[in-house]
């Protein structure tokens, strides 16, 4: 235990400290836990160390291996993106703590002169990673951007909102143009998410949420436009994405975006044309890939039904339509991403296992991107079915055992303008 992590903690002005004596504990089920030495790594550059109010940080006494309260306010980790947390923050929750807002929350833990946090690095792509003469670069290209497309309302949005107000990563590399380029749709949306990060819902853990939605319609020309500039200044690796934090799900939209892809096709546009939807709408996704969309990637927070619906709360749809969009979307030839939102203990289990292996095989799924369940791990855990855990790296080799052909990563892929598909056929 020498060389084990310590306890992180926050003094009264903030300042994050490490425990003399005890010792880091982590939770991913029912209770605390130490993390194994597999699930730990150095806390990646970019991430971020949070302070949790109302909540106390419990650590171990190496000497008796009792879990003691530490002094202080409990601290958590956001991992930089390419990483999935396999583990929460080890706390005791006062009664009237506030909810958390809508970020993930690692464990994190402090040895031989750095943090460690239990997470995994899933996807070696630096795309959202931005050094100092990136951050002059969005400056210029903001305003370069602005000046030479004044009426494009979409451009406006991205820079103006996305870029300026946010500093979304997506929209920082179209200022860039580099790697992946945002094209937000949608103003609605058919599921009441209690995790939505871009409209209030009711009954769900925040009253506010970190972004807000757009608010206009871009026209299938000004879409396409948005498309063009991209692919004129990445003349490598192009990505263009509909479905963004700052709507609700481009499916709503559909014969827009079918009719912005095939005006963009039309003239020649090469690239990756993806989808980040809910998969509600399978008639949706047909026309977007008759259009000539890439890829498509859907977002769940489960394979199970009712823990799907438990969350994302549909309305006009249910989890057999994102089961026939899948199937539809791969029967036409397209790359078919599962955005699996993961939570350690809920995620990991036997039962889980099961109907996500069924998903991915029988609906020819090719990837699966690890992204962390935003949410607080005390609110989102009361509220979902329990089952013992398997362990996240555990629960990766399992699923990777049943589905060998599957592809682990956090980012949409580049394909090119057609993916070369290993997935099965739908059964």
């Amino acid at each position: 235990m020498r060389d084990a992590p310590r306890l992180v903690y926050a003094d009264r002005s903030g300042n994050i400290r490490d425990h003399p004596t005890l010792l880091m504990l982590c939770q991913s089920g029912p209770g605390f836990r130490r993390p194994e030495p597999e699930e730990l790594m150095p806390l990646p550059a970019s991430s971020d160390l949070f302070l949790l109010p109302g909540r106390r940080p419990a650590g171990l006494n190496p000497v008796d291996g009792s879990h003691r309260e530490g002094p202080g306010l409990a601290v958590a980790a956001f991992a930089a993106p390419g990483h999935t947390l396999s583990a929460h923050p080890a706390y005791h929750e006062d009664a009237a703590a506030p909810t958390l807002p809508l970020f993930a929350y690692g464990a994190v833990g402090y040895a031989r002169g750095k943090f460690w946090v239990c997470a995994s690095k899933v996807d070696e792509d630096r795309r959202q990673f931005f050094s100092a003469a990136n951050l002059r670069g969005i400056t210029a290209g903001s305003a370069k951007l602005l000046r030479q497309f004044p009426r494009n309302r979409l451009v406006g949005h991205i820079i103006n909102n996305c870029v300026r107000r946010y500093a979304c990563p997506a929209a920082r590399n179209f200022a860039l143009g580099r790697y992946e380029a945002p094209l937000p749709t949608a103003r609605s949306c058919n599921a009441a998410c209690i995790g939505c990060i871009s409209a209030p819902q009711q009954d769900a853990p925040v009253a506010e949420t970190p972004q807000c939605r757009l608010a206009f319609t871009p026209s299938s020309q000004e879409i396409a436009e948005v498309m063009r500039i991209h692919e004129s200044r990445e003349k490598v690796r192009p990505i263009y994405s509909f479905g963004q934090g700052c709507e609700g799900d481009p499916l709503v939209n559909a014969p827009l975006l079918a009719e912005s892809i095939r005006i963009f096709r039309d003239n020649g546009g090469h690239g990756t044309v993806n989808c980040n939807t809910n998969g509600s709408n399978p008639a949706g996704v047909a026309m977007l890939a008759d259009a000539g969309l890439t890829s498509l990637r859907v977002s769940l927070n489960s394979a199970m039904p009712q823990n799907y619906e438990a969350y994302y709360r549909p309305r006009g749809y249910s989890f057999a339509d994102v089961r026939k969009s899948i199937c539809i979307a791969r029967s036409k030839g397209i790359f078919v991403s599962l955005n699996l939102l993961y939570f350690p203990g809920i995620t990991d289990t036997a039962p889980e296992l099961e109907y996500l292996s069924d998903l991915v095989r029988t609906c020819g799924v090719a990837m699966i991107q690890w992204r962390n369940l935003n949410i607080d791990p005390a609110w989102y855990r009361k509220r979902m079915p329990a089952a013992e855990p398997m362990g996240t790296l555990d629960f990766m080799r399992a699923l990777k055992k049943c589905c060998p052909w599957l592809r682990y990563g956090y980012f949409n892929p580049w394909l090119g303008d057609s993916a070369k598909l290993d997935a099965p056929m739908p059964a």
